[in-house]
Parts: C-alpha cells; sequence; structure tokens
C-alpha cells in the first residue's frame, strides 16, 4: 500500500472520529430533552388545566377513532371487542391450565409409537426467576417423552446458571445440561443444543419464555397425523404473568408469502429431526434472525406443515428482548433481509428489493422483478374515462392492451357482470388478464409490475390489490370465506381507515389468501380457463370467489398484494343484499363450496371471529 493510500485512509479515520463525536455528543443532547420532555409532561398531567380537560380528550379520542374506523358502530365494536379481548386474556392464560383430571387423562394415553421431544434452550445470563419458570414449564407438560437439552454460554457472574440446571438435572433425568467453554451467541449455543439431542422431533424454546402444560400432548396429535413440521398460536406478556397478556397473535395456517414478509411462524417451532441433514441448526451468518432463516428453510422441504390453534407458547416481553423492541436488536433487521433474499434466490426469485414497511422493522414490503414483457390484457367492465385516465397515469409496464366494454355493447348488453367480465376475457390476446371494474381509480404506481411479478409464478392463480373508497376507508382488502353475517365469505378490514396497518400488520405485506374480488384482479388466461371462467350460474355475487376457490381446488395461491391500490365507490355485493337474486347466489355458494366453508380458511384462525370483518378474538 502506498503514502498516498495510507494518508486517504488517515483521513477517513479522521472524519469517522469526528463524526463518532458529533454523534456522541448528540445522543448526551437528546438524553438531555428527553428527560425534560418527561418532567414537562409529568408536570402538565398534575395541572389543574389538564385535569379539566380530560372530556374534550375524551372527545377527541373519540373523533379520531371515528376516523381510524369508519364509524361510531365500529368504534363501539372494536371498544367491545377489546373487552372482549380483555376477557379472553384471562381465559387464554392460567384458566386454560388443565385440571388434575384432565393432566391424569393426557399424561396417561398410549400411543403405538414412542415419540421423543428434544427441546433445545441456549441459555445465556439467563435471570433466576425466568430460568425456573421456563424449566418449571417443561417439567408440567402433560406429555412426558421429552428431553430438556441446556448449552450455557453464561459468564462467570452467572455462574448460577449452571447451579439451579444441575439441581434440575439431579432431579430429572431428562435434563441435560452443558456448560460451553465461552459464549457462542444464539446460533452457536443452539447449536450446541442440538448436537446434545437424541430425540425424534426438535423443538425451539427460547430460556426466557414459557410453554403452556399441553403443549407437547398437542404436538405429539400433531405427529401423529403425519406433521413434520408444527408450529402454534402465541401470546406476549409482561410483568412475569403470562396472564398480563399485551399481544395475542392467532395466526393462519402455512401461507409461503405471509413468512417470506414476516416471519409470523415463530414460537413454537417443532420439526421432525430428518428433516435437517446439516450439522448445524442455525447459520451464524442469519444470527439476529436465525430462527427466520431455518423456518424458511425447513418449511420448504416439509412435507406437512401443521398449525395447531390456540396459545401454547408465552412470549416474555422485557428490556432488552425482541418481543420488547426489535430496536435492542438492530441488526436482527439486516439478518432477516438477507435471510429472506436468500431464501427467494434458492427458490429462483431474484432481484427483489426487501424494505421495513410501516407495520414493523421486519415486517417486509418485497417488491419483486418482472420477468420478460408478455402481453397483459387488461379487461374493463362498465369502463370510465376515470378509469381509463388513472391507468394511463399510473402505469409503467410497456406491454398491454385495454379492451373496454364499451366497444363491445352490442355482444355484452343485457348480461351479467360476470358473463360480460367472461365475454370480454374471450377477445383478449394476453397471456395474463387484469379484470378492472370501471368504477376503479388506479391510485399506486406501477400497478401493472405490482401485481404482474407475482402473477407470474407458477405456484399463483390470482392476484388482487387493494380498494379504498373516496373516503379514505378500505373496501377491499381480500376475502375470508366462512365469516360474515351469511357465513358464507367476508371482506376483512372493510370500512377500516386506508393507513390502518391490520391485524398484526396484515395490510402492509404481500400474503396468501383465499379469495380476491374482481374488481381489480390478475391471473393467467390458461389458469382462468382451465378453472371455467366466472361462473354464470352466479347472477350477482361470488363469482369471483368462487373463481379463486377453483384455482385454490387446483393447488395455486390466491395472492393478495395492498400495495395495488385503487379507489373505487362502489358497495360490494359481498355485503349481502336482501334481493331473491343475492339469496339464490348464497345458497349456491353455500353448497358449492360447503367444504371449504366447514373446513374454515386456512388463512383465518378458529379462534378469530365469525361474526364480524376485524380479526376479533371470539
Amino acid at each position: 500500500m502506498g503514502n498516498e493510500e495510507i494518508e486517504k485512509l488517515k483521513k477517513e479515520l479522521e472524519e469517522s472520529k469526528r463524526k463518532n463525536i458529533e454523534l456522541s455528543g448528540r445522543i448526551v443532547e437528546l438524553e438531555d430533552e428527553k428527560d425534560e420532555i418527561k418532567e414537562n409532561l409529568a408536570r402538565i398531567k398534575n395541572s389543574k388545566a389538564y385535569k379539566l380537560s380530560k372530556p374534550l380528550r375524551y372527545v377527541k379520542s373519540r373523533v379520531d377513532r371515528v376516523t381510524q374506523y369508519g364509524s361510531i358502530e365500529a368504534v363501539n365494536e372494536k371498544i367491545k371487542s377489546k373487552n372482549r379481548l380483555k376477557k379472553r386474556y384471562k381465559e387464554l392464560g392460567t384458566l386454560s391450565f388443565p385440571s388434575d383430571e384432565e393432566r391424569k387423562i393426557q399424561g396417561s394415553k398410549q400411543y403405538d409409537e414412542k415419540i421423543i421431544f428434544s427441546v433445545l434452550v441456549p441459555l445465556y445470563n439467563t435471570p433466576k426467576d425466568f430460568l425456573c419458570e421456563m424449566i418449571d414449564s417443561l417439567v408440567y407438560q402433560t406429555y412426558k417423552d421429552w428431553e430438556l437439552c441446556l448449552a450455557d454460554g453464561s459468564d462467570n457472574e452467572h455462574a448460577y446458571v449452571g447451579e439451579i440446571c444441575r439441581q434440575y438435572a439431579d432431579k430429572d433425568s431428562r435434563i441435560r445440561y452443558k456448560k460451553l467453554e465461552k459464549n457462542e451467541g444464539i446460533s452457536g449455543n443452539t447449536n450446541e443444543c442440538f448436537r446434545m439431542a437424541t430425540g425424534d422431533y426438535i423443538g425451539l424454546f427460547d430460556h426466557d419464555d414459557i410453554l403452556h402444560p399441553c403443549a407437547l400432548y398437542k404436538y405429539r396429535e400433531a405427529v401423529d397425523k403425519g406433521a413434520d413440521y408444527i408450529y402454534c398460536d402465541e401470546a406476549t406478556f409482561v410483568d412475569g404473568d403470562i396472564n398480563k397478556m399485551i399481544t395475542v397473535h392467532f395466526k393462519p395456517d402455512f401461507a409461503i408469502d405471509n413468512l417470506r414478509a414476516n416471519n409470523y411462524i415463530c414460537h413454537f417451532s417443532v420439526f421432525k429431526k430428518d428433516l435437517l441433514n446439516e450439522t448445524e441448526l442455525f447459520r451464524t451468518q442469519y444470527d439476529g434472525s436465525q430462527d427466520h432463516d431455518m423456518i424458511l428453510r425447513l418449511t420448504s422441504i416439509a412435507q406437512k406443515v401443521v398449525h395447531i390453534p390456540g396459545i401454547y407458547y408465552y412470549w416474555r416481553a422485557h428490556a432488552g428482548s425482541v418481543a420488547s423492541d426489535i430496536n435492542a436488536k438492530t441488526y436482527a433487521i439486516d439478518a432477516a433481509k438477507r435471510a429472506v433474499s436468500d431464501h427467494l434466490k434458492e427458490h429462483g426469485i431474484f432481484n427483489t428489493r426487501i424494505s421495513s414497511s410501516r407495520a414493523f422493522e421486519t415486517i417486509f414490503r418485497l417488491r419483486y422483478e418482472t420477468i420478460g414483457t408478455p402481453l397483459v390484457s387488461i379487461l374493463i367492465n362498465d369502463d370510465s374515462e376515470e378509469c381509463i385516465e388513472s391507468l394511463e397515469k399510473w402505469n409503467a409496464y410497456p406491454q398491454i392492451e385495454i379492451i373496454k366494454e364499451s366497444d363491445h355493447a352490442s355482444e355484452t348488453a343485457g348480461s351479467g357482470v360476470f358473463a360480460k367480465k367472461n365475454l370480454l376475457a374471450k377477445k383478449a390476446n394476453g397471456e395474463y388478464l387484469l379484470f378492472l371494474d370501471g368504477n376503479v381509480r388506479i391510485t399506486s404506481c406501477d400497478i401493472i409490475n405490482e401485481l404482474l411479478s407475482i402473477a407470474q409464478r407458477e405456484d399463483v392463480g390470482a392476484v388482487g390489490g387493494k380498494l379504498v373508497n373516496s373516503a379514505g376507508k378500505i373496501e377491499h382488502a381480500s376475502v375470508v370465506i366462512g365469516i360474515g353475517k351469511e357465513r358464507a365469505a367476508g371482506l376483512v378490514h372493510h370500512g377500516f381507515d386506508k393507513k390502518y396497518i391490520g391485524y398484526m400488520g396484515k395490510l402492509c405485506y404481500i400474503q396468501d389468501v383465499s379469495a380476491l374480488i374482481s374488481d381489480m384482479l390478475m391471473v393467467k388466461k390458461k389458469d382462468f380457463l382451465e378453472a371455467g371462467g366466472f361462473c354464470e350460474d352466479f347472477s350477482e355475487a361470488f363469482s369471483d370467489v368462487s373463481l379463486c376457490l377453483e384455482l385454490r381446488r387446483k393447488g395455486l395461491l390466491n395472492v393478495f398484494n395492498p400495495y395495488a391500490e385503487g379507489v373505487s365507490d362502489k358497495t360490494q355485493i359481498l355485503m349481502g343484499s336482501d334481493d331473491e337474486a343475492f339469496a339464490k347466489d348464497l345458497a349456491l355458494f353455500k353448497e358449492k363450496y360447503a367444504s371449504e366453508i366447514n373446513a374454515g380458511d386456512p388463512y383465518y384462525n378458529a379462534c378469530l371471529t365469525k361474526d364480524s370483518l376485524d380479526y376479533s378474538v371470539c
């Protein structure tokens, strides 16, 4: 290295030091400002004026809620939902634990084959009470064939960790403990646990969390049904009390698009040991998001991924935990992006842009790359100038043809809306069909690429976007089967403010769904024809939902992309109608898709209400 290069590096180092000093000074200033703000806030809250303004603040909060949820009725329903949720929190905590009689029945159940669960827990300076509560939750399992593998990377100041573990191990031979020479981090310590494991299935358990007493019993039931990867719903709790829940996460069944954008599976992941051929469970290059990397890898090769509805894992939120604040481990964000990117590349999906969404730092917006420039036929029924102008304004994709109903009025006259759409599809030359209702005005940039980049995948059937009305309230954000007043199909998040992030951030990432409406829907022409197009037995409603379910029956995924957005003031017929035609459509839909309705929507959750569309807990 020459003198000039050395001098250049010295200058860069000095500049870096200067910036660090400036940043350190700014941090100190911000800390002082924060303390001052806290003091001022405390003075304000103790003032007479603040106390007297309570009624006004209450009114403002109600107004703000009406703005967010769409109506006073919706606000009242949300308040009722929260009250129900508080009650359910109690029922989902210790009140859900088995009685002595239930423990006896579950504990004495005989199985044709002995299956051992190896539960892996990497330890590092674990607080005493957290450690004991974690181990006790294994000891109290109603299913008895398990082993607890503890690899301890704690420092010398936390020698009590080893002492406590040895005490437990002396009393219970299923508990295996190993003191590590040095701390290898979460990945390294967990890999040591994995090397200790002798069981048939591997379970991943954090050192400060708690398992429901029936967790392994429920998982064994899933094993007997052929599951090789299993997960459950979970709750986050505070103050060391699982009854003090701050969130409950009721998850969908396995959904690959959801998982790529959001590690919704997370806890309590258990998988057949044979799935892992490598010597390491976690890969150190993904430290901070090693579980997301592992889940993406193993679910990709699993034969049967099973989701168990119900809270069987309690995630402790405390200072420094990711459950409490992702900013406590900011490196997790970059690691998660790498994990998703590498997973996509392994599946032949390249050049995907991954960015954090407004919902959460590790809930991602994925922008996929469009491959080539296949012709897209845009089919507009009841076309309007506003619809076409908005399409031209926001579309950057070059290969399109627009087929308008008004240009074929003589052929479509007197036909129902879905018959019209079928007639327009016959005119299409494109490999892909984009159905647009003439009432829709496109409002998102690069709308064709947003939909086409997903529709191009071989595993995808239909792709749809989000529709809001001119008042800024959500009209369509995907369809759930078996919910709503009629227990047929419901438009979830309907009526919420367009900026609402959705249940567990669902309105901020691309996800798999059961169905979408045809007001803005893209599908391969080949798949559309093979599925029979829009069923004309339906005169007013459900034909688009029927198409999506037929695509699902073909083994294809239907995908909702909230970043493909349009405005529509058209009342969605799915919300129900009193006329005779709708009643006939409803009866036909329930008969034709009775199996799907009875089975429950795989992208919803049996613990969520069927009465409303807001993901309330039932």
